[in-house]
């Protein structure tokens, strides 16, 4: 076999060079950001956290779709006991549920009249009218208001346009309806309204409260 005694252009051995040095530069950042993970970790800083997924309420307004299944395509209301009748699956329970559990749940039932794999089943929320709460006395805009998630008490007063004059923001109340009564949740939004000059930055060290479908947020 000839061999070329003529030598590599410099620009081809630099090329080589970097072809070998690059896996290597990948393993090391990935070593070094599997490192700086469990520094985060261990810091205790939390990283970025996704969004709460909307669950379904009683009243929301689903689009389901059957991929392929032209017939089946439905516009469906959740009842007021939280469930909706769907063709070859029968009553399905959403309620409480998100739309992807909801769909997995379709697509399991219409399986049975399949003798291949069944389509695909998307489930969306068309309208969320279920989700409704009310914020009442000391704010600008009082009312009922519907969301597509479920908000916390800062969300809800922006939406109510704020606080009134002589709003007691250390007295403010949710008054919830529970399957054993009413409940009152006290909140504290004067500290939480005065922001970076009462509260220390970082994480906090209790969650905002968060309102369900059917709350009333009160500012006395």
């Amino acid at each position: 076999m000839f061999l070329s005694r003529t030598p590599f252009p410099r620009f081809e051995i630099a090329a080589a060079a970097l072809l070998l040095f690059a896996p290597v530069c990948g393993a090391a950042q990935e070593a070094g950001e599997t490192v700086a993970a469990a520094a985060v970790s261990a810091a205790g800083v939390s990283p970025v956290l996704a969004a709460p997924r909307y669950t379904v309420n009683a009243g929301d307004e689903l689009d389901v779709f059957v991929w392929g299944e032209e017939r089946m395509q439905r516009q469906v209301l959740v009842q007021p006991d939280g469930t909706f009748a769907f063709p070859l699956a029968g009553t399905i329970k959403a309620s409480g549920r998100n739309v992807s559990d909801i769909a997995a749940e379709v697509r399991q039932r219409i399986s049975l009249n399949y003798r291949t794999a069944p389509p695909d089943v998307t489930v969306s929320v068309r309208e969320a009218t279920g989700m409704r709460f009310y914020v009442l006395g000391k704010v600008r805009s009082p009312g009922s208001f519907t969301s597509g998630i479920a908000p916390n008490v800062l969300q809800a007063l922006s939406m109510a346009g704020g606080t009134a004059d002589f709003a007691d923001l250390g007295h403010a109340v949710i008054l919830r309806q529970t399957p054993q009564g009413q409940i009152v949740e006290p909140v504290q939004l004067k500290r939480l309204l005065k922001g970076g000059r009462s509260l220390d930055p970082g994480n906090l060290a209790k969650p905002l409260p968060t309102l369900a479908s059917g709350d009333v947020l009160v500012i006395p």
